[in-house]
């Protein structure tokens, strides 16, 4: 696949994004999650390892194709890794997979009702390395804890300077204001974070397009206009803390959005499970995933 072949896969295609992304402040509770504990590795190194080879082990199911799965998001570590003996990237695009990576290197502290991103002076470089790679876009994650017009005009200012940064290299980013979906201000956030998008959609400068990875809105549908918006490519949506059943749920409820699940997606994998098991249990978990984001309810 080249670049308008995977452009026109994410646009059109009937599947969702793989979120296998997770960083280093959450890969202790991945791994854990995979039933491997604390204390199977001494270093970061040993633990790095580890959650690659849950990852490698994913990318090279049978089950893991282009078929349903458009897309994958991937860690730095990933990225640079390899799976079945070729690199992350090619492996992916090779099963009709396309790959992204996140380039966001964590968040602020809460002001105003939000973490902003922090700073990453070394994206540049990492954007060029990337597009050497065959990766075909970004994702960074900012989050919105209270309904605060203010932090929230901020985040989504930050994100879509990031996202011209992204698309001047040639990528197209995946911007991802994440509503915390316990906070007691949601519905209102909802509200205040699709007119904030909408605002700077329209301010885009050319003709390049962006995609958003949003929490799961508390009103059906709110997020229509984003689905419609002629300079988004897709609108994906994160699981947030729900279950896959949950998740999957609120998803079908939302026209035009696709799933980028993590947890909801690897939640029933363990490390213990022979490879039929793994795959059978994987295969279980893309197709929920897939119906819910093809298949709508009223």
């Amino acid at each position: 696949m080249q670049f308008e072949d995977m452009k026109a896969k994410i646009e059109g295609g009937n599947g969702f994004i793989a979120a296998l992304d997770q960083s280093g402040g959450s890969t202790p509770k991945a791994l854990k999650g995979y039933g491997i504990e604390e204390g199977a590795w001494s270093n970061e190194e040993e633990m790095f390892g580890l959650i690659h080879a849950m990852r490698s082990r994913i990318i090279t199911s049978p089950v893991f194709s282009g078929e349903k799965v458009l897309g994958a998001i991937l860690f730095e570590r990933t990225m640079d890794g390899e799976a079945g003996g070729k690199p992350v990237p090619q492996a992916l695009i090779e099963r009709g997979v396309v790959p992204f990576i996140k380039i966001d290197k964590g968040l602020e502290d809460e002001a105003n009702g939000v973490q902003l991103m922090k700073p990453n002076p070394g994206l540049d470089t990492l954007l060029h390395r990337a597009k050497a790679l065959g990766v075909f876009g970004t994702k960074e994650r900012s989050v919105i804890n209270l309904a605060n017009r203010e932090g929230i005009a901020a985040v989504v200012r930050q994100q879509f300077e990031v996202g011209q940064q992204v698309l001047a290299a040639g990528l197209v980013p995946i911007i991802e204001p994440e509503v915390n979906i316990k906070s007691p201000e949601r519905a209102e956030a909802d509200q205040i974070l699709l007119e904030e998008i909408l605002k700077n959609l329209d301010a885009m400068p050319g003709d390049d397009k962006v995609m958003l990875k949003l929490s799961l809105p508390t009103k059906a549908g709110l997020f229509d206009p984003l689905v419609d918006h002629p300079r988004v490519l897709r609108v994906v949506a994160l699981s947030g803390g729900f279950s896959r059943s949950e998740a999957c749920a609120e998803l079908a409820k939302n026209r035009g959005i696709i799933a980028s699940f993590s947890r909801a997606l690897l939640n029933d994998l363990r490390h213990q499970m022979s490879d039929a098991e793994f795959d059978a249990s994987l295969g279980e978990a893309i197709d929920e995933i897939h119906g819910a984001s093809t298949k709508k309810v009223a």
